[in-house]
């Protein structure tokens, strides 16, 4: 590290346990500079490590709605201690000082804001057992202070694509695939006639998911590879039905979760269709996924050039191909295309809010959550 550089410049490591409730990402990301963009940024190292089965069982039914206080509470903590040994294990990988952690922690409610309402949400995963066992600061909680300035609380991982990720003389959308779905819009470098835009599209991978852990009695987690869909024929009618919600009607800011499209709405939707193969049921829902983020793209306010898939969504290669044929006039390929692995990007967003709560920038994401305006996202517990 060169000797003008504090250790604010240099490491984060951020973690995100997403809606997908598969394991906890770790990154550990190299920022240069001071200032509320980066000068440079680099991931040095990324590792996922899967729930164990129980603390993944136990997250389910809290996500659910079915964990008493007691469960919920204890489940803090558990989660605390998975979060900060995924955190402790990766910091044996890093080359100099960390300055601090970002953790997103698990959403087991959100509820958005509707008029006449503000919103709130939960996210546990205990920030002090992680600054206990790593010995760091811990940045944590961070959607809330954003909804308590009647924003959305999500999605944030915007900020990392505005400030990293636009390219020069094309616009992109950044689509991240994870249990749901959130797509940030970015016009090209330097071109100020444009605002960025950012909203969750709705499901990603949760309605396909859920169908497979219950069409295959909990022996497969998710449909490797596309297989299941690309060998079935989605029911247009089906389709049709779901992309009825009155969630994909609503205008940004905007913001969903597994309340709306989880586990227990498959699980009904498969019984009432019980006539459905497997491979029909997983294609009919791919297709939703597929229909609903190219649908939501009218919503963006400017054509888009180029898509770039991240998130567990964008190793389906069933989503990748129904999605370019929804939208035929933009490029459609993943983050790693454009160096950072499509994996990581949550993670390394949350390494980016925990440098700028560091270093004292407030976070503008108006344009994508609703907020009145910017703020210092996060609470920090010192080491």
């Amino acid at each position: 590290m060169p000797a003008d550089r504090s250790p604010a410049d240099g490491l984060y490591l951020g973690l995100m346990s997403g809606t997908s409730l598969d394991g906890i990402d770790a990154a550990l990301v190299r920022f240069g500079g001071r200032d509320p963009a980066p000068a440079d940024a680099a991931l040095e190292a990324f590792r996922t490590t899967p729930f164990a089965p129980d603390l993944a069982h136990r997250l389910r039914r809290a996500v659910a709605g079915d964990a008493d206080p007691d469960e919920l509470c204890d489940l803090g903590f558990a989660l605390g201690e998975a979060l900060a040994e995924a955190a402790t294990a990766l910091l044996a990988e890093a080359d100099g000082p960390v300055t601090a952690i970002g953790s997103h922690g698990q959403t087991v409610r959100h509820r958005p804001p509707v008029p006449g309402r503000r919103g709130s949400t939960l996210q546990i995963g205990e920030a002090a057992v992680i600054a206990e066992r790593a010995n760091l600061d811990v940045i944590a909680d961070f959607r809330v202070r954003d909804m308590a300035a009647g924003g959305h609380g999500a999605p944030l991982a915007p900020l990392f694509d505005d400030l990293l990720l636009r390219a020069e003389g094309a616009t992109r959308a950044v689509q991240n695939i994870g249990g749901m779905g959130n797509v940030t819009a970015l016009p090209p470098v330097g071109d100020a006639t444009m605002r960025p835009i950012a909203f969750d599209t709705g499901p990603g991978v949760v309605l396909i998911d859920a169908a497979v852990h219950r069409l295959t009695g909990g022996a497969r987690a998710f449909d490797e590879d596309g297989r299941l869909a690309a060998v079935g024929e989605a029911d247009e009618a089906l389709v049709g039905e779901w992309l009825a919600d009155p969630f994909f009607a609503e205008t940004p800011p905007r913001s969903t979760g597994r309340e709306r499209f989880g586990a227990p709405r498959v699980e009904t939707w498969l019984a009432a269709h019980a006539d459905l193969s497997a491979e029909d049921a997983v294609a009919t829902l791919t297709e939703v996924t597929a229909r609903s983020i190219a649908g939501s793209y009218a919503l963006i306010g400017f054509d888009v050039d180029e898509v770039l898939l991240c998130g567990g969504g964008a190793r389906n290669p069933e989503i990748r191909r129904r999605l370019a044929a929804h939208l035929p006039r933009a490029r459609v390929r993943t983050l790693d295309e454009v160096g950072w692995d499509a994996d990581a990007r949550e993670a390394v967003a949350f390494a980016l809010l925990a440098r700028q709560h560091v270093l004292g920038h407030p976070v503008d994401l108006t344009w994508a959550t609703g907020a009145a305006g910017p703020r210092r996202l996060g609470k920090r517990v010192p080491a």
